[in-house]
């Protein structure tokens, strides 16, 4: 969440920047500064009565001392009066307090400067793209036709065991996506990541610490009995790693890289391109996440993003990357970079990863803080992005490599696949 003396000292710019986000409750940020006013002035009284009852106590000693009983007895009255007092005063303050905190996390982070402006997916900027589109052979199919074809995934069985979206990978399909996942690792760490294994839930401290709740408790499936939520993508069990730690700046940047199942009830989304491995409920993603100095975040994003990039380039992929405008940001993504793929039988461009950083916004929330050469704690930025996210990406491989005589592999898959093509022969 935004810092509420940032919003104060730079009120009109957050008011423009929260424009080119189309955020509809801009009125928020002046109740958020009434709120902080009230709180304020509810803290200084009760710290001016909080004084009192300390001076009248000690009045009351020497009193006592100087045998001065009727004006001990006297001030003790006035300490009795105070301390009531005390009581509504607190519950003011404490209700405020509340009150901004609920009134914070309704604002949305701010977009960065980079970020273009624009309300819709049409209005994002293509910053660059590589890779050629295939020319397949007359009678090429899209995926899901492959996967049965080649016994690589059984959707209706998922949906008889689940339900739409839990599809069952099978012989060389689940090899396939143990393969990628492997290689996916060993190229993050081999690049400096630490590989972590999370669990799959967390707890509503968690979900509320990357922005998760209260915004998006709608697209989290949730464990009522133990409170608990499947996690919509590692990024949020992962982060949460150092939630109110503090960091020395000789342990920084932190550079952490996992293996998740990722499970999102993707409420609204139906018939919104979900056929085969298109948009899933549960589905399989390697993610990056950072923490960094602030004034080193916006480098790290673009390093990132060539990080993801040479992985895509090394699967052949034909691919593009889009800087995302205001409109089509997360609420708590300062800036954020899609990565698209070309699905060849399908003609149309497919996501696969989203690199973004929060800056403040997250660990603001879950106080992830570092020492500066000062020794005073500062704010660290957080960072993630997908490195990749397997559906789309294996639906691409196998649209876009098919051939008469089976489906090719790229060379960096064959180790870990056991070999360099699936074919039926």
């Amino acid at each position: 969440m935004l810092q509420v003396q940032f919003i104060r000292q730079n009120k009109e710019l957050v008011l423009e920047r929260l424009a080119l986000k189309h955020f509809s409750e801009p009125g928020l940020v002046e109740e958020i500064i009434t709120l902080d006013d009230r709180r304020k002035k509810l803290t200084l009284e009760y710290d001016e009565t909080q004084a009192k009852v300390n001076a009248a106590s000690k009045e009351i000693g020497k009193l006592m001392a100087s045998g001065d009983k009727a004006a001990a007895e006297a001030r003790k009255q006035d300490v009795a009066n105070y301390k009531q007092a005390l009581g509504p005063i607190d519950e003011s303050l404490r209700s405020t307090e509340q009150l901004l905190q609920d009134t914070l996390v309704k604002l949305p982070n701010l977009p960065g400067p980079q970020v273009p402006a624009g309300k819709t997916p049409e209005d994002n900027v293509e910053v660059c793209g590589g890779g050629s589109k295939p020319s397949l052979y007359e009678g090429a199919v899209p995926h899901w036709d492959l996967a049965k074809t080649y016994d690589l995934i059984d959707f209706e069985l998922g949906n008889k065991i689940t339900g739409s979206g839990f599809p069952v990978y099978k012989n060389r399909g689940a090899r396939l996506q143990r393969a990628l996942i492997s290689y996916f690792l060993d190229y993050n760490t081999a690049n400096g990541y630490t590989e972590v294994t999370p669990p799959y839930m967390v707890n509503e401290a968690s979900a509320y610490g990357t922005g998760q709740l209260p915004d998006k408790e709608g697209q989290m499936y949730h464990v009522t009995a133990d409170n608990f939520y499947l996690i919509p993508t590692a990024e949020v069990p992962v982060t949460n790693i150092y939630r109110d730690e503090i960091l020395k700046e000789a342990e920084l940047p932190v550079k952490m890289t996992a293996y998740t199942p990722c499970f999102r009830r993707e409420a609204g989304s139906y018939g919104k391109d979900v056929r085969g491995l298109n948009r899933l409920h549960q589905f399989e993603k390697v993610e990056l996440v950072q923490l960094v100095r602030p004034d080193q975040s916006y480098a790290v994003l673009e390093e990132m993003v060539a990080h993801v990039e040479q992985l895509i380039i090394s699967l052949g992929l034909p691919y593009r990357i889009l800087n995302l405008c205001g409109g089509d940001m997360s609420f708590t993504s300062a800036q954020t970079y899609d990565f698209e793929v070309y699905s060849a039988a399908q003609d149309k461009w497919l996501e696969v990863s989203s690199v973004s950083n929060f800056e403040s916004y997250q660990t603001n929330r879950m106080k992830i803080r570092y020492k500066d050469e000062n020794g005073k704690n500062q704010l660290l930025h957080s960072l993630n992005g997908s490195s990749l996210a397997l559906p789309r990406i294996l639906a691409c491989l196998l649209e876009n490599n098919q051939t008469k005589e089976g489906i090719l592999l790229p060379e960096v898959l064959h180790r870990y696949f056991g070999s360099d093509r699936i074919s039926n022969g």
